[in-house]
């Protein structure tokens, strides 16, 4: 999407570059990362009805004086994470994923204000050569599965390339976007507000427990109660709290049917069960394990530091399993455990590696051309790979066209606020998630004491 001072219209291609930009260096270089940067998040989410919401947020934010008349271009990034970011010459992302959890338009206006004070602030895009703290699943079966290690570390580069920003950066991107909301007319708590919402999903989603924390705003963006306080303090100028407007029913209409969570081409998380309708697969993992499904990957990390991954690749049928399990993608293997077996009719075998910290069981399945990968990893001296190995590989199964027909993606559906309804009632009506009475309050803002009112609009997931 494109905006200027003078339309707000959504384009119909966001990819184009405004004729006031063209001969910037640090626009040329943004143009260049647009594509890379959706390929990267997941590509970008169509939607026009919340194309337009976001439309009529930034639209009341170009209007500020301060604001230099800058063209500004917005893209939803199909992803479920938190995240927003800028790139110089105008580049706005937001993922879907921050767009489920705000509560109304002035906390998106919060989000897209600070970052488009990076932008007018001339912050620049930082390409800093840290490197990301990988997750102990990813961390721990990378020395063992030595083929994908090459994969991994171009993608993490890749990921490293976006906006990252000094501490000093975000204070004062929060207080020019703050003093941005302010003059457009929102709730200037509302940048405070949003970020103990963030901070709460942070603290339900344990994101530092993900293999995607590196595409994460939670994982870039400081987040201290200091930053909070700073927030309100600012936003104090404008007036006490209730000042502005919030915008909420405008905002959860334009919401109302969009994706939350999973992609279909990525498969679902269900609970414990992981669910692909694409490749027609499934398995579970035992309680007390958390999945995390990525591109290309479903890792999930349990207690007493276990962990799991799950993958695929094409391997010829002239290949055996036996000899696949000794290829140069594996080091580390006893030979000696190799054991041919099957697993729910299908062709298997599983083996034993180890480093000098951790034992693996590695189970592969053949299903036509395709062979599942399942690797799970326990410290040497526990004695529960085995049993939870087992438990896992004797899950994976292939669905039937009634159970891939039956997978729908969840979305956020609006409802409103009845007789009799309660916060309980509510989280009941969900599906496809867990926790849900916890992830219910998160998703609407609700603190543990906080009741519902008739003709309350509230967010529900669903996959109906």
């Amino acid at each position: 999407m494109e905006f200027t001072e003078a339309g707000f219209v959504p384009s119909s291609n966001p990819i184009t570059v405004d004729t006031v930009t063209r001969g910037d260096r640090l626009a040329n270089i943004a143009r260049r990362q647009h594509p890379k940067i959706l390929q990267t998040y997941g590509g970008e989410y169509s939607d026009p009805k919340l194309e337009r919401t976001l439309a009529r947020v930034v639209g009341k934010l170009t209007l500020d004086p301060d604001n230099p008349s800058q063209a500004y271009r917005i893209a939803i990034l199909d992803s479920p994470n938190i995240n927003a970011f800028a790139l110089p010459g105008g580049y706005l992302y937001v993922s879907r994923g921050l767009l489920a959890l705000a509560s109304d338009s002035a906390e998106v206006a919060a989000v897209l204000a600070h970052e488009m004070a990076h932008v007018t602030a001339n912050h620049g895009l930082e390409r800093q050569k840290r490197e990301a703290e990988a997750n102990l699943t990813n961390r721990v079966v990378d020395e063992v599965v030595s083929s994908d290690v090459n994969a991994r570390a171009a993608a993490l580069r890749g990921k490293l390339l976006l906006a990252q920003f000094s501490r000093n950066q975000e204070l004062e991107a929060d207080k020019i976007g703050i003093r941005s909301i302010g003059r457009a007319g929102y709730d200037p708590y509302a940048a405070s507000r949003f970020l103990r919402s963030m901070d709460a999903y942070q603290s339900f989603r344990d994101v530092s427990g993900t293999g995607e924390s590196s595409l994460d705003f939670l994982a870039s963006h400081p987040n201290t109660p200091r930053r909070i306080e700073l927030a309100q303090e600012h936003a104090r100028q404008f007036g006490a709290p209730g000042t502005g407007a919030r915008d909420r029913e405008a905002y959860l209409q334009g919401i109302d049917g969009m994706v939350y969570g999973d992609k279909p081409d990525e498969g679902y998380v269900r609970g414990r069960d992981f669910l692909h309708p694409t490749l027609g697969v499934a398995l579970s993992v035992p309680e007390g394990f958390v999945i995390d499904n990525s591109t290309g990957e479903v890792t999930a990390k349990g207690p007493d530091d276990l962990a799991f991954r799950f993958d695929g690749t094409t391997v010829s049928r002239d290949t055996t399993l036996k000899d696949y399990l000794q290829g140069d993608w594996l080091s580390g293997l006893d030979p000696s455990s190799i054991r041919e077996t099957s697993i729910n009719g299908r062709e298997a075998a599983t083996a034993r590696a180890y480093t000098n910290e951790w034992q693996f069981d590695v189970t592969v399945i053949r299903v036509g051309e395709q062979v599942y990968r399942l690797l799970t990893v326990a410290p040497l001296d526990s004695n529960r790979l085995d049993a939870v190995a087992r438990t896992i590989a004797d899950s994976f199964r292939v669905l039937d066209k009634a159970e891939i027909a039956a997978l729908k993606p969840l979305r956020i559906r609006v409802e409103t606020v009845g007789a009799g309804d309660t916060v309980a009632t509510f989280a009941n009506r969900m599906r496809g998630v867990d926790r849900k009475l916890e992830l219910f309050r998160l998703l609407n803002g609700l603190g543990p004491g906080s009741a519902l009112s008739v003709g309350d609009k509230v967010k529900i997931v669903t996959d109906r």
